[in-house]
């Protein structure tokens, strides 16, 4: 026979060429903060729908940003241009007001913890109580209101602007009511003359749709190769869908954009017929809830200034009905394990229409807005 022998020395230096890596090509990936894991979210093909339809259905995994939603993007992005513009700075006592249903309040708190702010979240207090929980134990200021129409002066969002613009004043305030006192407060006990209140103003700051189209559009066009032909989205302030849409259509220019849209809510005849009503706003009858709807974060009876800068590149319209809702999310955690929020589901219903519509063979884009974790359907 043959004897093979092969030296120790011999071994390794053959397992070190084997192994040999460029130090020019070596690269290390390190996230720098917490902030520095918001975007670049996984894109997970949906096997039990993508089967199920004939077509390939691909979601945005947003509610793996640290934040837990896609709303991390907007946030930062809001922040960040906030800071360059010279209205806030970190560590010097500055706060950051917003009104939210939620998931928006939680990652302005968490960016404003990480970055040196404070945080002063104003909600209707209608939201599924983890929200409320989470954004105290993130450190923010949370503040409940009763729901109101968008022209009332104590409807969340309004409320919130007049809370910034108020801390900014120190002296010669009118106090007339509790949180006036305590925001005061709150001002006077940081003694440093930079402090600022800053409206986030998610809705109306187009910083929100500008991080969708330099963050989370550029990312699906390189994960797809460009290859998508319908992208399906609902819309709460508008950025997600606007901006995705306004980065995609240019480079893609048979793709189709489907807005999906919850009951109660006029997005869908604005898109449909170029008319912003719902059925459920005739005269006399408008509430906070058009419809008694369980779907939380999307859906709107006003054209936002987000929304506004690429409506009229979605293509079509989808209402989904809360049934639908419930029964996809349900669906998902059976045949996937996926446990997702409301917002979420109606975007994965929307996909199967569309791609009902379409017909098989074709490749459908939406997001994973958030998990079910915050609100279980």
């Amino acid at each position: 026979g043959v004897v093979l022998t092969i030296s120790t020395n011999s071994l390794l230096n053959w397992v070190k060429k084997k192994h040999a890596v460029d130090e020019d090509t070596r690269t290390e990936e390190i996230a720098d903060g917490i902030l520095g894991l918001i975007g670049n979210t996984p894109l997970m093909r949906i096997k039990s729908l993508s089967e199920a339809t004939g077509c390939e259905i691909l979601a945005k995994v947003e509610f793996l940003n640290p934040g837990g939603s896609l709303k991390d993007r907007a946030a930062l992005n809001i922040i960040k241009k906030a800071e360059e513009q010279g209205l806030i700075s970190p560590n010097s006592g500055c706060t950051i007001f917003e009104g939210t249903s939620g998931s928006t309040g939680i990652s302005i708190a968490i960016i404003s913890r990480a970055k040196g702010y404070n945080a002063w979240i104003i909600m209707p207090d209608d939201q599924a109580e983890e929200k409320y929980q989470l954004l105290e134990k993130l450190g923010a200021t949370v503040e409940k209101v009763r729901p109101a129409s968008i022209i009332d002066k104590q409807q969340f969002v309004n409320l919130a602007k007049s809370r910034a613009e108020l801390f900014g004043k120190r002296q010669g305030v009118q106090q007339d009511v509790d949180k006036d006192f305590e925001i005061i407060n709150l001002q006077n006990s940081i003694d440093n003359s930079r402090k600022a209140g800053f409206f986030a103003d998610q809705f109306e700051n187009v910083s929100n749709a500008e991080a969708h189209y330099c963050g989370t559009g550029p990312e699906i066009f390189r994960q797809t190769s460009g290859k998508i032909d319908a992208f399906v989205a609902g819309a709460g302030t508008g950025g997600t869908i606007s901006g995705i849409s306004r980065y995609l259509k240019p480079l893609i220019p048979s793709l189709k954009v489907f807005l999906v849209d919850p009951p109660g809510s006029g997005l869908y005849n604005k898109i449909k017929y170029n008319i912003m009503y719902s059925p459920y706003e005739a005269e006399g009858t408008r509430r906070r809830h058009q419809a008694d709807t369980i779907v939380e974060g999307v859906g709107l009876n006003r054209m936002t200034e987000n929304f506004s800068t690429a409506y009229r590149l979605i293509d079509d319209a989808i209402r989904v009905s809360d049934e639908e809702a419930v029964a996809m999310a349900r669906y998902l955690v059976q045949e996937e394990g996926l446990f997702v929020g409301s917002s979420s589901a109606i975007n994965c219903v929307g996909c199967v229409r569309v791609a009902r519509q379409l017909g098989p063979g074709k490749r459908i884009v939406t997001i994973l807005c958030d998990s079910g974790q915050r609100v279980c359907l």
